[in-house]
């Protein structure tokens, strides 16, 4: 727990009751663990379609794999990935992402880490102004072009820090070293005082203070908010067997609204949001 910068007291739900609860924790935290879920991809795929439908991408729906390069994605390889948000390639990355280890056998490693997104930027904020500015109106291109008649690009680049502009509120959180393609600045300084904003953002989120590092395990179910918490692991080795999804943002919140609001004020929301 030395490293969580979200929260003191891990939002944990049972399998039996996730739910509603879970949606709560999600718009709190960012993230929760649902604990005894039964191992297998039929119990996961279940608790994510009683959120909302599971997005269907390149990868597929709901996605069940091992470390066995069946898709060109990092993800689908042993090695240590750097807290990073998926989906950075879409127009729309998904808005909820679930992840849950069904089995590790023959070996060891493969810890998970996730990093509070919006933490990190009111540190950028309070600390380089400047660099949060840059980064927050500094358009950056993406691709997933690993597969075989795959080329995938947003419709335009996108800032790494989003906001909602009525109420000057960050909204989104878009970092993927891996997917990153060019960057929408002039070359010269433009382009050099991004890429230093960038390394004091980087910086950030490789401390290992603004880090929280644990271990998946069979039977404890994560999710978290794949705008605001971005997520990463340590290599390991042995074989490793994964499922999970991606909702999208809009079918998510549907569900916490519809499951946390009184109907008056489900009513109003439609007008003032």
């Amino acid at each position: 727990m030395a490293h969580l910068m979200m929260l003191l007291v891990l939002p944990v739900f049972p399998w039996s009751s996730a739910g509603a609860k879970s949606d709560v924790a999600q718009r709190v935290y960012g993230f929760c663990s649902v604990v005894h879920t039964p191992p297998t991809p039929e119990a996961t795929q279940a608790l994510l379609e009683s959120i909302g439908p599971i997005r269907n991408t390149h990868y597929g729906g709901f996605y069940d794999f091992t470390a066995d390069l069946s898709s060109k994605d990092t993800a689908y390889t042993n090695e240590s990935l750097e807290p990073h948000s998926d989906n950075t390639y879409f127009t729309e990355p998904a808005g909820l992402q679930a992840l849950h280890m069904l089995s590790h056998t023959d070996g060891s490693g493969g810890e998970s880490s996730l990093v509070d997104g919006f933490k990190a930027a009111q540190l950028l904020r309070e600390t380089d102004p400047e660099a949060y500015r840059i980064l927050s109106t500094t358009g950056v291109y993406a691709h997933a072009s690993g597969n075989e008649g795959i080329s995938i690009q947003p419709a335009a680049p996108a800032p790494t820090l989003s906001h909602d502009k009525y109420v000057d509120r960050l909204t989104q959180v878009r970092w993927n070293n891996a997917d990153r393609a060019g960057v929408a600045a002039q070359i010269g300084e433009e382009m050099e005082a991004w890429y230093r904003a960038a390394a004091k953002w980087d910086a950030i989120l490789s401390d290992l203070n603004n880090q929280y590092w644990f271990q998946l395990e069979p039977g404890t179910l994560l999710l978290f908010d794949n705008w605001r918490v971005l997520h990463g692991r340590s290599a390991f080795t042995g074989k490793r067997r994964m499922c999970g999804g991606y909702i999208n943002r809009d079918d998510f919140i549907s569900k916490f609204r519809t499951t946390n609001l009184t109907k008056e004020d489900l009513e109003a929301s439609t007008v003032t949001g």
